[in-house]
């Protein structure tokens, strides 16, 4: 039996571990969790799965959840989110919140010698040299969650890194894969939160039409797989089937392929090295689908992939700065603030201002992050 302690627990990877759990009572038990605005859902979860300790994002829900579940522990904020990861009976942290804030209770978790299941990009992306350094000290495994970066990780498996030529990284391109920068312009946030392929939430949905979310990505598999930005490849490919593969130095190349799922990957952080059958995923059918397509990324199209590749390469503070304009740029979106576009002129003019601070600690990283939001706000 595993504890879990799942952090985002009402959003898109939150429900979709739950599923696992769910599906495998014997196999797993929600320990510890955290939530944000959406207490109806928690309260489900909570009646379902009864866990010992639960953080919301404020003191007022946290009161109100407390009323109704006296035998439950409630704690909010920054702190109760910390406490949620570190929860003494939790086995496996899986870290699926939203933003920088998944940061600083993922290091924790780490320090607390908890496996960490890592679905928060944004963790990776802002510190990554601070998470791996304490995961090797404390010898913690980082299991990741991202479909792109399970694939990457199983098609390792009893591989040697020294044999590596190459990771590639499939995209589906998103919303507006099809369309041109100048049929962009107008395009509204509806239309940009229908993905073709994955059922996921607005933030990271957004990040797929801009390419950020690849972007993201990039910067995630450099430091999981200790691999130099000039041998990781992004792909085009339309379908989601091949959710990324490994190219060899004697010219083979190993994919892991399956139907578009985020509960396999999932299930794999928490069962590995094991695997576990999953009864409700839909089964590859080849035959059905008959053909794979497969395109170079435009970098002229995709704007944001580039500024991802350049703030990676460039490294210390950067890729905070990267990170903390898109968020906020994003949620300007969201909210009506800004155009489709206006994204990546926001994230180009963060990005160009800002003077590079190399190795930066935690606090700097926390005071990067705050000031670039500050800027970005100031855009619009």
């Amino acid at each position: 039996m595993k504890h879990i302690s799942l952090l985002g627990a009402t959003g898109s990877i939150g429900t979709q571990t739950l599923d696992i759990i769910r599906e495998n009572p014997d196999q797993f038990k929600l320990a510890a969790m955290s939530v944000g605005k959406n207490l109806d859902l928690a309260r489900k979860i909570i009646h379902e799965f009864n866990p010992e300790l639960v953080s919301t994002r404020d003191k007022a829900g946290s009161e109100s959840l407390r009323a109704e579940f006296p035998g439950i522990v409630f704690t909010y904020g920054d702190e109760g989110l910390t406490e949620a990861a570190v929860f003494e009976k939790t086995d496996i942290l899986v870290n699926a919140v939203l933003g920088s804030v998944g940061l600083y209770p993922t290091l924790q978790a780490i320090e607390a010698g908890k496996a960490i299941a890592i679905a928060n990009k944004e963790t990776l992306v802002t510190a990554g040299h601070l998470v791996m350094k304490a995961a090797r000290r404390k010898k913690v495994p980082l299991l990741p969650v991202d479909s792109e970066h399970s694939a990457i990780f199983q098609a390792l498996q009893g591989e040697k890194e020294k044999n590596i030529e190459k990771i590639i990284l499939t995209a589906s391109g998103g919303s507006f894969r099809d369309r041109n920068r100048d049929e962009l312009v107008n395009v509204t946030v509806e239309e940009a939160l229908n993905h073709p392929n994955w059922s996921m939430g607005a933030k990271i949905t957004i990040d797929s039409a801009t390419m950020m979310n690849k972007g993201l990505e990039v910067i995630e598999a450099h430091w999981l797989f200790s691999m130099p930005y000039d041998r990781i490849e992004v792909l085009l490919h339309k379908e989601s089937i091949i959710h990324s593969m490994i190219e060899f130095h004697d010219s083979s190349v190993i994919a892991q392929l399956g139907t578009p799922d985020m509960r396999v990957p999932i299930q794999y952080a928490l069962t590995y090295p094991d695997r576990l059958p999953l009864k409700s995923a839909s089964k590859l059918n080849l035959a059905e689908i008959g053909k794979l397509h497969f395109a170079e990324m435009d970098f002229n199209r995709f704007r944001c992939l580039k500024f991802a590749y350049e703030a990676g390469k460039a490294g210390g503070t950067l890729p905070t700065v990267l990170n903390a304009a898109n968020e906020a740029a994003v949620a300007a979106f969201l909210n009506g603030e800004i155009s489709f576009l206006q994204i990546e002129d926001i994230i180009e003019k963060a990005i160009s201002k800002h003077e590079i601070i190399a190795h930066p600690d935690l606090e700097t990283i926390q005071t990067v992050d705050k000031e670039t939001r500050s800027f970005v706000k100031g855009l619009y």
